[in-house]
């Protein structure tokens, strides 16, 4: 494996954080040249530094992408930690059922994965609503799954998965009624899926033009951010959100200090947040 020199770590650090805002510092160079071994490898690059030139100059943007998915491609499960979807079940979405129940007699419910990865996070969420409402068409559900990384998107959407991916979070029971075996896996059914937009997108971008979400579920991205950049999606993250609505981030995070314009809501074992306003 080619390594990453000192003097390369701050120019691809910075070229990282460029694209995709995740922040790397001086202990976290063996993650980068684990991460970028592959495309060093198939580009040819003898070192780091010329794999940034390759990068840089390659106009249609192919190697940029290839960066943002070696490096953002994280791990994730269905239903992973359990408590925050069934805070979702038992008790964000009942309450906001009951409040637009009582309010407007119509109930549009807008939920936003604003991380999706692989596709389990809002698979796990679909769900949940299927379980819940029944026809999630009465109650006008739209989900929307994003990420920076196409690769991760195509996936997503294509919602297949192999046998260890399925069995990582997933019962039996569970898997039966929602997945088909495919060949070397399952596919979730079409009509779950088909509650699902996706789209690739980086949460650095102004996102006013996704409009307004009842929900928003937004985990373990964030720990990866400065802390400026951690305030600045909290903040429009809190402008994208209903008067009524929630976050729910990753079980380490906290808001406190990063956006003071969250009140931290707890149901049991997890935390969701509210707007103050």
């Amino acid at each position: 494996m080619i390594k990453l020199l000192p003097e390369e770590l701050r120019a691809v650090s910075k070229y990282i954080h460029s694209i995709c805002a995740v922040s790397l510092d001086d202990s976290k160079g063996y993650l980068i040249e684990g991460r970028l071994s592959g495309l060093l490898d198939e580009t040819g690059a003898s070192s780091f530094n010329q794999l940034l030139l390759l990068v840089n100059s390659d106009l249609s943007g192919a190697l940029k992408r290839r960066v943002i998915d070696a490096i953002t491609t994280g791990e994730t499960l269905f239903f992973r930690d359990t408590a925050p979807f069934e805070m979702l079940r038992h008790k964000i979405l009942p309450d906001l059922i009951d409040r637009r129940a009582r309010s407007h007699g119509t109930l549009p419910i807008r939920i936003w994965s604003a991380a999706c990865s692989t596709g389990q996070e809002i698979y796990s969420i679909a769900i949940i609503l299927k379980e819940l409402l029944g026809d999630p068409d009465r109650y006008g559900v739209r989900l929307l799954a994003t990420d920076i990384s196409n690769q991760a998107v195509a996936r997503a959407s294509k919602g297949v998965f192999g046998p260890v991916e399925v069995g990582r979070g997933l019962g039996s029971e569970v898997r039966d009624r929602y997945f088909a075996p495919t060949d070397g896996g399952w596919r979730i059914r079409d009509e779950i899926r088909a509650m699902v937009s996706f789209k690739t997108f980086n949460l650095m971008d102004d996102f006013t033009s996704l409009g307004k979400f009842d929900i928003v579920f937004c985990r373990n991205v964030a720990i990866y951010f400065t802390e400026r950049d951690r305030g600045s999606l909290f903040v429009r993250l809190e402008r994208s959100l209903e008067r009524d609505g929630c976050l729910v981030v990753g079980a380490m995070e906290s808001l406190s200090t990063v956006c003071p314009k969250f009140e931290s809501k707890r149901y049991l074992r997890s935390v969701y947040y509210q707007s103050k306003a």
